[in-house]
């Protein structure tokens, strides 16, 4: 049985597809598109359906979408406020919706074209496909194609998490900006079923609060939320009591977001690309320290309410891994999970497994996410045809891992492709730019090198049997999604992945993981005592990660990267 899951309604449009438990790929449109995220997220946008996507976890499985048993979109169009329950009702939109004044977040002149999207979604899809993507989605046999299901949209981020974690039973905690309604949810996955147990409704929203300073600060909202969690760092809770009374933690799991009036609170707003002032700094750390404080207080009621041990967590609010490890160390529960693709691209996964588990109806669970490998892989042959027809020079490696280390430990950047892509945001060794962090000048480098703004740190790979020799209370971190202080005696060792406030995003690696990858580290470690890579996501400003060996090899032209390891070929510039 075949389930293939979607993403489609506000950003990081994604695909997954799972056959009788078990994951085969999963991806999100950005990699195939080169449109960040895949679209911006806005009404007129949601009938682009993820197809990039979709035909690459058809290619992997080698099937057609007429082998599909099953399609579940991630939102549930019955769920939203003022959705017709008539089955031929008609919808009224403004010749110029635009133009209308319409409230933050309800009531939007935009919402029946936005409803009429979604409804009719099933029918874009074996309709709208590209014209060079047809093969794989027609001779559907209409009459007897997939079955659609709609799931819920937080339903869809909390199977993400329970159905692929590493535990039976387990709390289940999901933040975002919105779904259909819901903001928040508080559950428990025990003995096979889900129950909800407290949900948080707009316009009371962590995520949208996030979004809103995000914007504020002069980034890109629902896009560059992780710069102002970075930008945290180097402020004081001079606001921590204005935001409080933003914030209010109401008990019982619930929570309250007031008026924000910014402008009115903080002053005028930061254009894009001003100077960063000391009150950007200070607003930026006063929101990260309230939404800890709020994130901290639901889960202690979670855990009262379950009596758990366990806790795994979705949604864009997850994917701030400063939070994550408040609650990882301040927390109540002894063991805390995050899937790896939190934000949207991974309600896709989660809306898949989903209606996979209900309709095998056997309660099993195969399949463990226990790493993100889930996209795109090249051959060799296929890697050196491109290079050959690129007429680049080049020239294959006997030990790719050794030959790679020694060009790392005389400090020059490689970008690194090997395996199959990543699923989700972080780059974790398939497409990455590495990188010694011996020197304390690579964090300037490399983010000179990718465009972006200096105060942004970059994060260290560590083989895992030596992260807690390098990282306090260091234990496996396969997803760079927590934080560990650099140990005090390793710090002047590896200063180019200290962040200002003495941490680290941190990824552990593991032979079984990716063999490769570990072996990497292995051979930098022989070569200089260290056991530890800067990692970055192999892309430059705007673009998403490198997917393709085309991706790879015009990255690696138009940015000052000094080599180029793709599959067991190298390139290098000349004078690198």
């Amino acid at each position: 049985m075949y389930t293939l899951g979607i993403n489609a309604v506000y950003h990081d449009s994604a695909a997954a597809l799972v056959k009788d438990g078990h994951v085969i790929a999963a991806a999100e449109d950005e990699r195939f598109t080169h449109i960040k995220h895949a679209k911006r997220p806005v009404p007129f946008a949601t009938w682009q359906l993820p197809f990039e996507a979709i035909d690459y976890c058809l290619k992997e499985a080698g099937i057609t979408l007429a082998d599909v048993d099953h399609v579940a979109y991630s939102y549930d169009p019955q769920l939203f406020p003022g959705m017709p329950s008539e089955p031929d009702a008609t919808i009224a939109l403004p010749f110029k919706p635009g133009k209308r004044a319409s409230p933050h977040l309800d009531g939007s002149p935009w919402d029946p074209l936005f409803l009429s999207y979604i409804v009719n979604a099933c029918a874009q899809l074996l309709d709208g496909a590209p014209h060079h993507l047809h093969k794989r989605f027609r001779c559907v046999d209409r009459e007897n194609a997939f079955r659609w299901h709609y799931v819920d949209h937080h339903l869809s981020h909390e199977a993400s998490a329970f159905l692929a974690a590493p535990f039976d039973d387990t709390a289940v905690l999901t933040m975002d900006g919105r779904g259909e309604g819901v903001t928040t949810s508080l559950g428990r996955f025990v003995r096979g079923e889900y129950k909800r147990l407290k949900q948080i409704e707009l316009p009371h929203s962590l995520g949208l609060l996030y979004e809103s300073v995000t914007d504020y600060l002069g980034f890109l909202h629902s896009s560059d939320e992780y710069k102002v969690m970075a930008l945290a760092s180097y402020g004081k809770p001079a606001y921590l009591d204005t935001f409080r009374e933003i914030v209010n933690y109401s008990g019982n799991g619930g929570y309250t977001v007031g008026s924000l009036s910014l402008t009115e609170r903080f002053g005028p707003a930061r254009e894009r690309g001003d100077r960063l002032e000391q009150r950007h700094f200070d607003i930026a750390h006063s929101l990260q320290k309230v939404l800890e404080e709020t994130v901290l207080e639901l889960a202690s009621w979670l855990h009262a309410q379950t009596g758990l041990k366990n806790l795994v967590m979705a949604g864009g609010v997850a994917l701030n891994c400063v939070m994550n490890s408040v609650i990882r160390d301040r927390g109540p529960f002894k063991d805390v999970w995050v899937q790896p693709a939190a934000g949207d691209a991974g309600t896709s996964l989660g809306a898949a497994l989903w209606i996979d588990y209900c309709e095998r109806r056997n309660g099993a669970r195969p399949w463990r996410m226990t790493h993100a490998y889930l996209g795109p892989g090249y051959t060799d042959d296929e890697v050196e045809a491109f290079l050959r027809w690129s007429k680049l020079p080049y020239r294959r490696l006997g030990d790719i891992a050794t030959e790679a280390a020694e060009i790392l430990a005389t400090n020059r950047v490689i970008g690194w492709f090997q395996g199959r892509t990543e699923f989700g945001p972080r780059a974790l060794g398939a497409r990455s730019i590495l990188a010694s962090p011996i020197d304390a000048g690579m964090q300037g480098r490399l983010n000179e090198i990718k465009d972006r703004e200096d105060f942004r740190p970059v994060a260290p790979v560590v083989m895992e049997e030596h992260a807690h020799e390098w990282f306090v209370g260091a234990k496996a971190a396969p997803f760079m999604l927590f934080v560990f202080d650099v140990q005090p005696d390793k710090a002047s060792r590896i200063p180019a992945v200290r962040h200002v406030d003495g941490t680290a995003r941190v990824q552990t690696i593991n032979e079984t993981q990716h063999p490769l990858y570990y072996r990497l580290l292995s051979a930098f470690h022989a070569r200089t005592g260290v056991p530890v890579l800067v990692n970055t996501s192999f892309n430059t400003r705007g673009e998403p990660m490198v997917c393709s060996p085309r991706d790879a090899i015009e990255s690696f032209w138009t940015s000052p990267l000094d080599a180029l390891v793709i599959g067991p070929f190298l390139i290098e510039k000349t004078g690198a």
